[in-house]
């Protein structure tokens, strides 16, 4: 077949409106685009939207000639996480009004979807996924198979147990719907240059200076990498090298020809994730395509195919998806073949797009790595990158998206390779939200890995490095433990329980390597004012004091929450969570002044970290230092150079991130199972053993800590959590974000960080919260959750989560007040189904353990690291 013979009507060639004679080459830009696909016309688009000039939009071959052209032009709102669910909506309404912006024909037509449940666990992720949409106001139904037959004719439902409508949903023709978006960033003043490829992207003191093509180079303040499958290749052709992880896998779709009874052009799309396959209507007959079990990574060799050339068929590798379709559509029998379609995707290693501004150089975005839902993520990922340029921020919290995710470590070809080989079929597989990948794993380990693995260790893994979830005691079934994926009690509760229950009544050791830690140090005052301008608490502490800090952005909100200790007098240890190691770094460096006597430096690969939790942590620790370790002679939130066993220059520190009583040990590395099999073997007469991080959730959500990237983020001000004690408003250093926090305390906070305790609810049979729950205060919606976990103690299930009261009568936000809190009646939705719940702004005195501890202790320790 030849490729330029349109793959179908739709997909017509996208160059007739621009000029086929190459344009001249600007000499100088504010920013240049790479790539003319739907994702970088739409960032071109939204940065005209918002008033820029000086836009150059270059492609290497013609105006979407890349996965545009081939992929299914599915609208669907259907996604894993919220941010993404919000996106495709935006893009959704996007594409609807661009015809009538433009006058250019994009093939919208709103079908609506049908996204069907062959049994109870995907039923169950349709439900909770319905109730999230809810929350965002997008109109959807979980309906009967009955009613699934109705609205699509062809659909055979005697398996299916169920089905989630969304009737905004919609098709287009993405090659069309590219030209569209072409056309109307170009009537904004946006220039496009076709058959002009970028070959690398100057670069001076960290800054983008230039970006050097083909046919000369052009001067610009910004670069935008929107290169699809070559995102990767241009990443790595800066001169200063970037990291893009994606990884290209081929991606199979069927057309027929019209069948005997033509399909009508809003016959809804079907979407059978259990079968692995999609099916969209398509010129009378059908589209459909589907994420196998083995699907088939390309272009690992690097850049060898300037337009993606239709890729070869492969009958034998789609006949499973092929047997899936005629399964649920018997009818298509008879349906006769127009064409195999064999069009490229790139994936990322955690199913998530690729979106902002690279760690190492400033001014060089990217928006790249869509999982195959480029389309439907296009218009609402511009969006946002066009925000954050203009701004410095996007208008939503978009970190699960954030490329600083990622650090260098996951830009190998090989570790990429054979993630995306997992990925890939995982877009249709998973039902639950807590996963982890099996393939590139045991990258970053601690000193302590295989001690703890012939232990019985279960392993997750948090940016590359491997953390123990909880450690299975001999004799257990191993097997069943690692199978358990379900939303019910899992396999595991009584492990982590007799976890916690060591670390409240004797002594635990968590191993926590993962951490992030910096040390900063200057030769005068360099690294103190630094740290005072950035941290909103205050820094000018005795040596040897802890201080839990938020470093807030000009909005107030938390970019990093962090523990620093003050070493000596110009040096400092700053701790934060485990996959904040590239965030962190690059918000440091980027308010950093150019001084050489001022030295950031990360230490996470030289320390390893243990976390002894329990009353009879401070015994363990006397016995192999010689020296008391109660409260008096050590007090809370306090770290000293000490000698552990035979190891000396170990920092401990008092405090163990849970609320509970215990020391941080952090361990030079060579020493490290030195100290760890002492630790063990003096601990054996006080109960010692190994616990894990499902243990560490329980005890700090019972105790109301919160965690950045899970219920802290860049929006979330101190305030809004019950943190304003950790903000010194009248320290001498005027702080990033100290205005926007003196104008919140001004006007109110609008909505407060909560603790939920669920009330008949039955651990044993009725469904676990996991987060993004909806709250329901008095009847009426009034948040969400941000995390959850099972109190051993309260023997109830706790969710933490933000509520707001309902808007004003203008709909601006109303203060919150403690009445509403404490006198409301709150529920909480899983799957649809609405739990009653006390909402509490403290922590609950345990009535189960007489431990009346101090309450400011409880608030000072906080937690990091999830």
């Amino acid at each position: 077949i030849n490729v330029y013979k349109p793959v179908n009507e739709l997909h017509i060639n996208s160059t007739k409106h621009f000029n086929s004679q190459l344009l001249p080459l600007p000499s100088q830009a504010r920013v240049v685009i790479c790539g003319g696909g739907i994702v970088g016309t739409s960032v071109a688009y939204h940065l005209a939207k918002l008033g820029w000039t000086d836009i150059v939009l270059l492609e290497q071959g013609r105006l979407g000639a890349g996965t545009t052209r081939l992929c299914a032009g599915i609208v669907s709102v259907a996604k894993p996480i919220s941010i993404e669910c919000q996106m495709a909506n935006y893009s959704n309404s996007l594409y609807q009004q661009l015809e009538e912006e433009t006058g250019v024909k994009t093939g919208y037509v709103k079908t609506g979807s049908l996204c069907l449940a062959q049994n109870q666990d995907r039923f169950i992720s349709l439900k909770r996924l319905a109730s999230r949409l809810k929350v965002m106001g997008i109109s959807c139904s979980i309906i009967k198979p009955k009613e699934v037959a109705k609205l699509h004719p062809l659909v055979n439902i005697h398996d299916l147990v169920g089905a989630l409508h969304l009737p905004a949903d919609a098709v287009v023709s993405p090659p069309d719907l590219n030209h569209a978006l072409a056309v109307a960033a170009a009537g904004h003043g946006v220039q496009i240059l076709e058959r002009t490829s970028v070959q690398q992207v100057l670069v001076e003191k960290g800054q983008v200076m230039a970006v050097e093509t083909d046919r000369g180079s052009i001067e610009c303040e910004y670069f935008v990498n929107c290169a699809g499958q070559w995102a990767y290749e241009l990443g790595q052709a800066s001169e200063m090298k970037v990291s893009v992880p994606l990884h290209g896998c081929e991606h199979f779709y069927l057309l027929t020809k019209p069948l005997q009874e033509p399909l009508p052009p809003s016959t809804p799309v079907v979407i059978d994730m259990d079968g692995r396959i999609y099916a969209r209507p398509w010129q009378g007959g059908l589209l459909s395509g589907g994420f196998e079990k083995n699907p088939k990574p390309i272009f690992t060799e690097g850049r060898n195919q300037l337009e993606i050339q239709n890729m070869q068929e492969d009958w034998d590798h789609f006949e499973p998806m092929l047997s899936a379709l005629l399964r649920r559509m018997p009818g298509l029998e008879s349906a006769e073949i127009h064409q195999l379609v064999n069009c490229p995707e790139s994936f990322t290693p955690d199913m998530r797009c690729l979106m902002g501004e690279t760690p190492g150089v400033s001014g060089y975005y990217v928006l790249a790595g869509m999982n195959s839902s480029g389309l439907a993520f296009a218009g609402g990922a511009g969006k946002y990158l066009a925000e954050w340029m203009t701004y410095g921020y996007p208008t939503a919290n978009v970190w699960a998206l954030d490329i600083k995710r990622f650090g260098n470590l996951q830009s190998s070809r090989t570790f990429l390779r054979h993630r995306v080989m997992e990925v890939m079929p995982l877009l249709y597989e998973l039902k639950v939200p807590r996963w982890d990948f099996q393939t590139g794993r045991q990258l970053r380990t601690s000193p302590l890995y295989d001690r703890l693995d012939t232990q019985g260790a279960r392993w997750m893994e948090k940016h590359g490095f491997e953390r123990p979830k909880y450690f299975v005691p001999p004799g257990k079934d191993l097997l069943s433990l690692d199978q358990s994926k379900t939303f019910y009690k899992p396999d595991w509760f009584d492990i982590v329980g007799a976890e916690v229950k060591c670390c409240k009544e004797a002594v635990c050791v968590i191993d926590m390597s993962s951490f992030t830690k910096f040390e900063l140090t200057s030769t005068k005052d360099q690294a103190l004012d630094l740290l005072q301008h950035l941290c909103a608490n205050d820094l000018d502490v005795p040596v040897g004091h802890i201080v839990h800090t938020g470093m807030l952005n000009e909005r107030g909100g938390y970019e990093n929450d962090c523990s620093v200790v003050r070493l000596s007098k110009n040096s400092f240890f700053i701790v934060s969570p485990s996959d904040q190691q590239v965030h962190c770094w690059s918000w440091i460096k980027k308010h950093m002044p150019n001084d050489p006597h001022l030295h950031l430096e990360d230490v996470s690969w030289k320390y390893t970290a243990l976390n002894l939790i329990g009353p009879r942590a401070m015994d363990v620790l006397a016995e192999l230092s010689y020296v008391s370790m109660t409260p008096d002679h050590f007090p809370s939130m306090f770290c000293k150079e000490m000698s552990v066993g035979y190891a000396n220059g170990i920092r401990v520190m008092s405090m163990t991130h849970t609320g509970e009583p215990g020391f941080m040990l952090y361990i030079p590395i060579e020493y490290a199972l030195h100290v760890y099999n002492e630790v063990i073997s003096v601990g054996q007469k006080y109960g010692i053993r190994n616990a894990g991080y499902y243990a560490l959730r329980s005890l700090r959500i019972e105790k109301f800590f919160a965690f950045w990237g899970q219920d802290l983020d860049t929006f979330t001000t101190p305030l809004e959590c019950g943190r304003e004690f950790r903000v010194k408003f009248d320290k001498d250093t005027d702080f990033l974000g100290r205005e926007a926090l003196l104008q919140q305390r001004q006007d109110g906070v609008s909505r407060r960080f909560v603790m939920l305790v669920l009330e008949d609810h039955d651990t044993e049979l009725d469904l676990w919260p996991w987060w993004g729950e909806p709250i329901y205060c008095n009847g009426q919606l009034a948040g969400t959750t941000t995390s959850s976990a099972y109190s051993y103690t309260l023997e109830r299930h706790v969710c933490l989560g933000f509520v707001s009261p309902p808007p004003g009568p203008e709909g601006l936000p109303t203060p919150i007040t403690p009445d509403f809190i404490n006198r409301g009646d709150y529920e909480v939705d899983i799957a649809g189904q609405r739990y009653p719940a006390k909402a509490k702004l403290y922590p609950f005195s345990s009535l189960f353990t007489q431990q009346k501890r101090r309450k400011e202790d409880i608030e000072l320790s906080n937690l990091h690291g999830k």
